[in-house]
């Protein structure tokens, strides 16, 4: 099938790679020409595991292009997806339309035969309403269907879950829109069950979808403040009620608040929604609100741990992206954390496998070192804020080694406790009890100490 895709950010990048690997014959387009060139040349806007070589794959075999003339993409596609962002509108919350309507009077402008227009974009309920009226008033004689299909990718494993979704929602009472819908995922459809409801009701799903999972990392978070208060293990509790079917184990791992490209935005859409059309989400008000205030307490908790005050501190910091496996930093609690710690007078050095550009873009106060090894050379304390993969593996003694403190703040209870606390390092959790440095390891350090002084080599300095 010809498909075009207007956009090419997270979404609209990676679902026109995985329909042209696929077998359709994709053009994605979109305004920005920088991004389009860099595309053309093979470069990434964002990392995505895998998506350049999907790219580079599906660009050779002649199945996906890039443009920027959205009429020329437009004229031939069976089915034209509005992939272009809806983010939180300035003062009051509300998702910005603006660019998903701009595309829908260009697209009238572009119209020849049958196409099914298909709101990709993450919106309210009612806005294929308008795109529909836009089409209709700029174009009364064209032959249209407009679809809801919500995008429901992870960032980090954005490819396996297009490729093997959990379930493809397609909103549509047109029954010639089905059909073309149908024939598009068909090579997904073997084990993907396809959900085929009315346009608003899939609109809702993806903002219902996001709330309800919000709501799952809120309780299990307020659960681990209760655990630590109550002498009790999150882990244990977590695992406990995970185990019922009806709850399910993912979206309980406690930690410093969600954050990313979705959530926040969705979440507050849909609450500013829901009070347009005079039903209130509570709950959802709630766990917003819940989230950012969780952020702020994270950050108090690693200046309680430095004995109440940061002020000429080195603070090395672990992670910055909102999750791993990604670029992204949009709502990260790093960002909350760090610019409480900057506040407080603190100097930030911090490492992450892929968000260090945009880290000096958004922060460029803190100091940006290329290993988690620099990051604890002198250090007063260690913050682990995003739970990549390499820091499971982080060689902890050697680590310790490099500090001048021995506190770790692991906001992911990403190290084992026990491990932390052979190694030397005063180990903070979320949901657990603190664990202070084992004996056997503060009187390695107390002969270390003892060693340094005796040659003037201070601590911090001794070799990793």
């Amino acid at each position: 099938m010809q498909v075009a895709i207007i956009g090419v950010g997270y979404v609209g990048l990676v679902s026109g790679a995985c329909f042209a690997d696929l077998g359709h014959t994709v053009r994605c387009v979109d305004r920005d020409e920088g991004r389009i060139a860099s595309l053309r040349a093979g470069r990434m806007p964002i990392y995505e595991p895998h998506l350049d070589t999907l790219v580079a794959r599906n660009v050779a075999a002649g199945r996906l292009g890039f443009g920027t003339d959205i009429a020329e993409a437009v004229r031939d596609a069976e089915v034209i997806f509005i992939a272009v962002g809806t983010p939180a509108r300035r003062g009051d919350g509300h998702a910005d339309l603006a660019h998903v309507y701009a595309c829908a009077r260009e697209i009238a402008g572009a119209l020849q035969g049958y196409a099914v227009v298909v709101t990709k974009s993450t919106v309210p309920v009612g806005t294929g309403d308008r795109v529909e009226h836009i089409l209709q008033t700029l174009r009364p004689q064209a032959s249209f269907a407009v679809v809801s299909n919500p995008e429901f990718l992870r960032e980090g494993a954005a490819i396996a879950d297009f490729k093997a979704p959990d379930r493809i929602v397609i909103g549509t009472d047109d029954e010639r829109a089905r059909a073309v819908m149908r024939n598009l995922y068909r090579p997904l459809e073997a084990g993907t069950r396809i959900l085929f409801t009315g346009r608003r009701s899939a609109e809702l799903v993806k903002y219902a979808a996001n709330a309800f999972l919000a709501l799952k990392i809120g309780f299990i978070n307020e659960m681990a403040d209760l655990c630590e208060q109550a002498d009790a293990s999150i882990h244990d509790v977590a695992h406990g009620i995970g185990l019922d079917r009806r709850i399910g184990a993912r979206f309980l791992q406690a930690g410093p608040g969600f954050g990313g490209s979705c959530f926040p935005k969705d979440i507050q859409a849909l609450i500013k929604s829901a009070q347009d059309l005079g039903a209130p989400t509570r709950i959802v008000e709630t766990v917003a609100a819940a989230n950012e205030q969780r952020k702020r307490r994270m950050a108090r908790r690693l200046i309680q741990a430095c004995g109440g005050s940061v002020r000429g501190l080195t603070i090395g910091v672990l992670g910055l992206t909102f999750k791993p496996n990604t670029d992204d930093m949009r709502e990260s609690p790093a960002l909350t954390i760090l610019t409480a710690l900057l506040d407080e007078g603190a100097d930030v050095r911090a490492y992450d496998p892929e968000g260090m550009e945009q880290a000096r873009a958004l922060m460029p106060e803190i100091t940006c070192v290329p290993d988690p090894y620099a990051v604890a050379e002198g250090a007063d304390a260690l913050a682990l804020i995003t739970e990549w993969d390499a820091f499971r593996a982080l060689d902890l003694p050697r680590l310790r080694r490099r500090m001048a403190g021995d506190v770790l703040v692991d906001y992911r209870n990403l190290i084992a406790p026990e491990a932390a606390a052979e190694a030397g390092f005063h180990h903070i959790g979320v949901g657990c009890r603190a664990t202070p440095p084992a004996p056997r390891a503060r009187l390695a350090r107390a002969r270390s100490a003892r060693r340094g002084a005796r040659i003037g080599t201070p601590l911090a300095a001794s070799p990793a």
